[in-house]
């Protein structure tokens, strides 16, 4: 099997204009190389999916670019800024948001109490103490959110009685709090029923055109709906990249995910 990829005209640009651009990014534990000179350049607003066998280095591909983790080697770059060494809040800051594989929620809040304190944390207000007034502009953001993610006949429902599903699209309206421009969402379709899955396609293509997102995906059918270009990573390494289509009928990629690549 062959390591070709089919290049994007993002990649071959300067970096100038990029919401994301990764250049000769590494990551070591040890003599294990998970992420090995990874080149990858996202545009602002667009939307990119990720696949990947379980192994192939995704996730810590994502923790890479929040500042989880540091890169071995290479370099990052944020809206044309270089991160590399930044610490995850100050990417946050300048617009990075992130869903991960298991639920951060606060169980025992509402769903719009939940969305409430993620707005209150990105706002410049964070560390006041006040009680909210029904007034408070950032309630009524977290009331837009909730109704984003087609939560709003839950909104004052506990987050412990929401059904997996439900915590899910929680998450997103957590992710979107704070006017981010560019969010990463890690398996958001694990564990959903087909009704879930659609659901969330249609919440994924239904964000605000300027927001970005990139999103690791084992689900092919719902990744390859929400994307506009597909990345491919095998053994820590871009495999492929192109249109949805393309690598949809990409032997050797229908090989590396359905054959005896897959883990």
């Amino acid at each position: 099997m062959t390591t070709e990829t089919i290049k994007s005209p993002a990649a071959a640009t300067s970096s100038a204009g990029h919401a994301l651009e990764l250049r000769g990014v590494s990551k070591l534990f040890g003599a294990l190389a998970a992420l090995s000179d990874i080149d990858l350049a996202i545009r602002p607003g667009e939307r990119r999916a990720v696949l990947g066998s379980n192994g192939a280095g995704k996730t810590t591909l994502f923790n890479c670019i929040t500042g989880d983790f540091l890169p071995s080697t290479g370099g990052i770059r944020l809206f044309g800024e270089d991160v590399t060494r930044f610490p995850a809040q100050e990417r946050i800051r300048r617009g990075l948001r992130r869903t991960y594989q298991i639920s951060l929620l606060f169980n025992g809040l509402t769903v719009r109490d939940n969305v409430y304190l993620a707005c209150r944390g990105v706002s410049r207000g964070r560390f006041s103490f006040l009680r909210s007034r029904a007034d408070d502009s950032l309630m009524q953001a977290a009331e837009d959110l909730v109704a984003a993610v087609h939560l709003s006949d839950l909104i004052d429902t506990p987050v412990s009685v929401l059904a997996y599903g439900q915590q899910r699209q929680l998450e997103i309206a957590l992710a979107l709090a704070g006017a981010p421009r560019l969010i990463l969402f890690d398996e958001p379709a694990a564990g959903l029923s087909p009704t879930e899955r659609k659901d969330l396609v249609e919440i994924l293509t239904g964000l605000p055109a300027h927001i970005g997102y990139v999103i690791i995906e084992h689900d092919m059918d719902v990744a390859l709906r929400v994307a506009e270009r597909v990345t491919m990573m095998h053994n820590g390494r871009i495999f492929k990249e192109g249109l949805p289509e393309e690598i949809e009928n990409d032997p050797e990629v229908q090989a590396l995910y359905l054959g005896d690549g897959h883990e």
